[in-house]
């Protein structure tokens, strides 16, 4: 089977298309490079020990698009592509909606041309808004409470309106929580252009001295030790689940809807904590004032995966904090060499 992984050089991409690889499946990646670097696509065949197709195109681009189905029997399709920072987006929202819709359109658009039937949307527990209750079921009540969820809820959406008009495509939803970790070489893992906005590699970044302290965005919130409390899931398990979806979505099931979380919720704190203890380093912080569109509280129910996907993630925070560690202290410039 040959997919086409759309942001395939980023984060979350680049360890899903080695899980892809190493599967078996033939990957070709559409990246423009705007929140990676080219040298992850080398790494991504140096630990997989192939080398996937890659076109340096923007996925908004009809014509460009057109191009990559034409050359390539597309068997599938996982969207990664798009603008994702939650904080960034409140402030940008236009190009949140203009970036992250039109690419998608772009792609609906070539699956109908090039008669494409599988579709794995890399969506985010952001469309649960602030769930009144923890765990989160995939039932809940949608919301967005930033322009970067709202983008994520109108496309689901989207896709839910395809699936009714075309009962022959099978689609997954993958509503996944706060990745963190890198891939065990250590040769891979989050690095995002200028300051982070995430909570991990800003932890990484102050660990290696590249920045002073963490600012822990409120202290104030309904949680254990006031400070905000996620579902930290490593990313090699967020990998495996993509790679789970894709195996689902050959049983023709029609649109399917998973959370791929631990079901485990910790805070900022703890974190904090933990990553001190993994790698030796005390990591200085600071209590701020909230941040635009935070919610308090957010993790998972991840059964619903792990009985119809047979995927359940297997890494502690412990040893997502380690992956972290050793991908930023190899790596402390990034990709720069």
């Amino acid at each position: 089977m040959r997919v086409l992984v759309t942001g395939g050089a980023g984060y979350i991409g680049s360890h899903t298309c080695i899980e892809l690889l190493e599967s078996g499946y033939e990957v070709v990646i559409v990246d423009n490079l705007v929140n990676s670097d080219k040298v992850v696509l080398e790494r991504i065949e140096e630990l997989s020990g192939k080398k996937p197709r890659y076109y340096d195109y923007d996925v908004t681009d009809m014509e460009k698009m057109k191009l990559v189905f034409e050359e390539n029997q597309i068997d599938a399709i996982i969207h990664f592509a798009a603008l994702k920072a939650v904080g960034e987006s409140v402030y940008k929202p236009v190009e949140y909606y203009s970036n992250n819709l039109i690419s998608t359109l772009v792609l609906f658009k070539l699956m109908k041309v090039y008669g494409v039937k599988n579709f794995v949307f890399s969506s985010s527990a952001t469309v649960y808004g602030d769930a009144k209750t923890c765990p989160i079921l995939e039932d809940f009540p949608r919301s967005a409470t930033n322009p970067y969820g709202r983008t994520k809820l109108i496309i689901e959406d989207m896709l839910m309106d395809l699936s009714k008009a075309d009962p022959s495509l099978n689609i997954a939803l993958l509503r996944y929580f706060n990745p963190i970790g890198a891939h065990k070489s250590g040769k891979i893992g989050e690095e995002p252009n200028g300051i982070p906005t995430n909570l991990m590699p800003y932890i990484t970044k102050v660990a290696i001295g590249k920045l002073e302290e963490v600012s822990v965005f409120g202290d104030d919130y309904n949680t254990p030790d006031g400070t905000g409390v996620r579902d930290f899931i490593h990313v090699l398990d967020l990998a495996s689940g993509h790679v789970k979806a894709l195996e689902k979505l050959c049983e023709n099931p029609g649109l399917v809807i998973y959370n791929l979380g631990t079901g485990n919720g910790y805070s900022v704190l703890d974190l904090i904590r933990a990553f001190s203890e993994a790698s030796g380093v005390e990591i200085p912080y600071k209590i701020v004032g909230r941040r635009p569109g935070d919610i308090a509280t957010c993790y998972a129910d991840p059964s619903k995966a792990e009985r119809e996907l047979g995927w359940k993630a297997k890494y502690e925070l412990k040893e997502m904090c380690e992956d972290s560690w050793r991908w930023q202290s190899q790596n402390p410039n990034g990709y720069l060499k």
